[in-house]
């Protein structure tokens, strides 16, 4: 956490973890204003073996790590489906980052992915599209990646900061309307 200018900034990296597409973002809090600094994807279908995706999870997410010292990451908890075997590799997925951020003593925070629709669209069963869509405006972005991984990522960040994230709280809102009333600028 830097201080720029009596601003606190924080950086937050958020995780959509995936044993064929992992999503990351990461995203820079100035006192109330957000900016995207890294929407992307790893791409692990293209590797045979469970365990050197898991490697390849880990070794990326050290380099993110390092390269833009995020203060907390927030992970998308992995949530049961149809498949056991889906849900356990996601969260052996889960778990490798978890590893990497606190092999670095960053703290980890995790949201189910009905919380982080809410969060972000007022919508805990909000499509994937929406979710980017809003990741589109209040990130103010002009072109979403290809893979909405990296959206949800980015949007899983913005759920941590939009819940008070750490030890900065913020406040809570009864609706939209209350939103809308307190934050007349961040809306168009």
């Amino acid at each position: 956490m830097q201080n720029t200018k009596n601003k606190v900034e924080k950086v937050i990296m958020g995780v959509d973890p995936g044993t064929q597409v992992m999503g990351f973002g990461i995203i820079r809090v100035t006192g109330k204003e957000t900016s995207l600094v890294l929407m992307d994807t790893l791409i692990l279908n293209k590797y045979d073996s469970h365990a050197l995706r898991l490697k390849k999870i880990f070794e990326r997410s050290i380099s993110l790590i390092e390269k833009y010292l995020p203060d907390e990451i927030a992970l998308e908890a992995p949530f049961y489906g149809k498949n056991v075997q889906s849900m356990l590799k996601l969260g052996r997925a889960q778990g490798v980052v978890m590893a990497a951020a606190l092999s670095r003593d960053i703290p980890v925070v995790e949201y189910s992915p009905k919380k982080v629709k809410m969060a972000l669209t007022g919508n805990g069963n909000a499509s994937k599209e929406q979710v980017a869509g809003m990741i589109k405006t209040l990130l103010k972005i002009n072109i979403l990646p290809d893979k909405l991984d990296a959206t949800d990522a980015a949007a899983v960040a913005m759920c941590h900061y939009l819940n008070g994230f750490g030890d900065t709280p913020q406040k809570k809102y009864s609706g939209w309307k209350s939103f809308i009333k307190d934050n007349p600028g961040k809306i168009r």
